[in-house]
């Protein structure tokens, strides 16, 4: 009888184990599919902001002939795309504030992220 009983905390020591390791394979996998998620989603924002940094160079350039078109001659139709050309540059540069906002959120995010998973990693070999 002791020696079934013994052999029944064996498996039951062996589960718990398995279990255990399991948790940990999975929070490792999850982290790691979080993390190139992550990754990517940060490298496709670093290019939509130097996108619109272009972007808003270019409209900017465009602003500028614009002005010194109407200089030249103040036509109305002139005034009116220069007008519309001007309303994109706000939009643009508002959309530009609130993506690097959303990027350093992102970073922030990471950055937990980073510091927690560094920190269970020093946890977990302290206690091996």
């Amino acid at each position: 009888m002791e020696q079934v009983s013994s052999e029944s905390n064996r498996h039951d020591l062996t589960d718990a184990t398995t279990v255990e390791g399991d948790g940990e394979a999975l929070a490792r996998g999850l982290s790691s599919m979080l993390e190139s998620v992550i990754k990517d989603f940060d490298s496709k924002a670093i290019d939509t902001l130097n996108s619109q940094d272009k972007l808003s160079g270019s409209l900017d350039r465009l602003v500028q002939e614009l002005d010194q078109l109407l200089e030249n001659a103040p036509l109305p139709f002139i005034v009116q795309h220069a007008s519309r050309i001007s309303s994109v540059k706000q939009r643009v540069s508002s959309l530009n504030l609130v993506l690097k906002s959303v990027q350093r959120r992102i970073d922030n995010i990471d950055q937990m992220i980073s510091t927690n998973i560094t920190q269970e990693k020093t946890t977990s070999e302290t206690s091996s």
